[in-house]
């Protein structure tokens, strides 16, 4: 009789933060990425970040672990995925060097931050141009006086399309799904879903947002403040895939998706 093979992920047995943080998240590389961007505009290393929408707050606790005069914070809504961080992400820090708040994104912190993030397109939640300017208003003052404030964001000819994007990611596949959108308000609605190998199927979570472009983002960062704005497109790889790199300056592709941040500065 042959063996069973029994997988290690099913929809039973999984768990969804888990899932999210291997197939979403590159805490090191976002890490990396907002020290180039401040050190090259600072010439040091920036110390305090305020992590918003920050969920499992993996990328703050990364930030701790990184250096012993690095702090942070951390504010979302949902104390599901906070309470999930401190348990897995944060059980082995010091908590005097990292808070995490049940608190909305707009609400002042402990101090000032060196650098501010806003990342995996969460502020869409914003879905009124008001509403989004005033985030960008309280962002700007929150910042110490040699402040960063740094998004991320997506386009491309694929970006408004309802589609569905897969990726094996070892033992389980993860789904991108685009599911509607409207082109008369820019409302969008997506969901992440994990399927694996016996058959089962996860779904995770649920985004409903407004579909922003980046020149709308940038007249909005302008308008609440900051005094420059720049933008950071990926490169390609060799077979027309994202190469990880984001340089800065550069006006992008015409392609059918990208990835951007726009960094602030007020």
């Amino acid at each position: 009789m042959p063996r069973r093979i029994r997988h290690r992920y099913s929809a039973k047995r999984a768990d969804k933060y888990v899932l999210y943080q291997k197939a979403v998240q590159s805490p090191e590389a976002d890490i990396a990425l907002i020290r180039r961007i401040y050190r090259r505009e600072r010439g040091r290393d920036p110390r305090h970040l305020r992590e918003d929408f920050c969920g499992t707050a993996l990328i703050s606790s990364h930030w701790v672990r990184r250096h012993r005069e690095n702090t942070a914070e951390g504010f979302d809504l949902d104390p599901e995925p906070l309470a999930w961080g401190l348990a897995h992400n944060c059980a082995e820090l010091d908590l005097a060097r990292l808070t995490l708040h049940e608190r909305d994104v707009r609400a002042p912190g402990r101090r000032r931050p060196d650098v501010r993030i806003a990342f995996n397109f969460s502020y869409w939640v914003f879905r009124e141009r008001s509403t989004l300017l005033a985030y960008f208003q309280t962002a700007r003052r929150s910042l110490a006086k040699d402040g960063l404030f740094l998004i991320d964001l997506y386009g491309g000819l694929d970006a408004p399309a309802e589609l569905e994007e897969r990726r094996r990611c070892g033992g389980f596949t993860y789904v991108w799904d685009q599911h509607r959108y409207w082109p008369g308000t820019a409302e969008y609605t997506c969901f992440i879903r994990f399927e694996f190998p016996d058959g089962s199927e996860l779904e995770a979570f649920r985004y409903d947002w407004r579909l922003w472009t980046l020149c709308e983002l940038r007249d909005l960062l302008v308008e609440a403040g900051f005094s420059k704005v720049e933008r950071f497109f990926e490169g390609s790889g060799e077979q027309g895939e994202g190469d990880g790199i984001f340089r800065r300056g550069t006006r992008g592709e015409n392609c059918a998706g990208w990835l951007a941040y726009l960094a602030a500065w007020p």
